[in-house]
Order: structure tokens, then sequence, then C-alpha cells
């Protein structure tokens, strides 16, 4: 079983991310999945009425459904070479940060990086 991130497609900061934090996933914990197929094919229900497009999602493998700044301490506790940031994000208290920070960044990524046109998958 594996986490299942649920990612932007057409945002090129998502996908440079998620094509970076690919080659650190040495055991094969994470599916990554553009929101713009979750979108045309369906087939997760868990994410019906989430703002998919405006948060990162990832059902972790114990089923749990995370948005935002929380998939991604639990995505970068699944990497080995990130796994300490991961872990220093679950201190007590980094949630009212890091969480509103989380939210800003993602609301103006657009803005900065641009978006396109035709979704990326690869």
């Amino acid at each position: 079983m594996k986490h299942i991130v649920f990612y932007d497609a057409q945002c090129p900061f998502c996908f440079n991310v998620k094509r970076i934090l690919r080659k650190f996933d040495w055991f094969h914990q994470i599916k990554w999945v553009a929101v713009q197929e979750v979108e045309e094919r369906g087939g997760y229900p868990y994410l019906e009425g989430r703002n998919t497009l405006d948060e990162i999602h990832m059902l972790t493998k114990e089923g749990e459904v995370k948005e935002g700044y929380y998939s991604i301490r639990k995505l970068l506790l699944a990497l080995p070479p990130f796994a300490l940031l991961g872990l220093l994000l679950y201190l007590p208290g980094m949630d009212r940060v890091g969480s509103p920070a989380y939210k800003w960044f993602s609301a103006h990524r657009y803005q900065w990086f641009g978006r396109y046109d035709i979704p990326r998958y690869a």
C-alpha cells in the first residue's frame, strides 16, 4: 500500500516539486495522481467536495485524507532525505505558522510561476 498524493498538473511549481521528490522516494511509498485525472476519471470519492486545485491532498496508507500543510509534512516524512524536516513540522505549534504559510504560498503560485495550458503528467 502506498500514500497517494494528488497534485495540480497545470501548476509548474507543483509539477516540478513532484518530479524532484519522486527521485527521493527510495522505498516507493508514494503514488502521484494529477487532480486533473481525478476530475476526468473519478475513482476517488473521498476527494469529493474538497478544494483539490487549491491545496495538495494525500490519502495516507492508513486511509486518512490530509490536505495542504498536513499533506506536505506527511509526504516529507515518507522521503528518507527529508524525514527530519518532516518530523520538525510535527513539533507543537508548527502548524499555526506552517498551515497559513502554505495557504498563502498556494494562493499565489500561479501568479509567480504561471500555469500550463495542458496538464503535465510525466
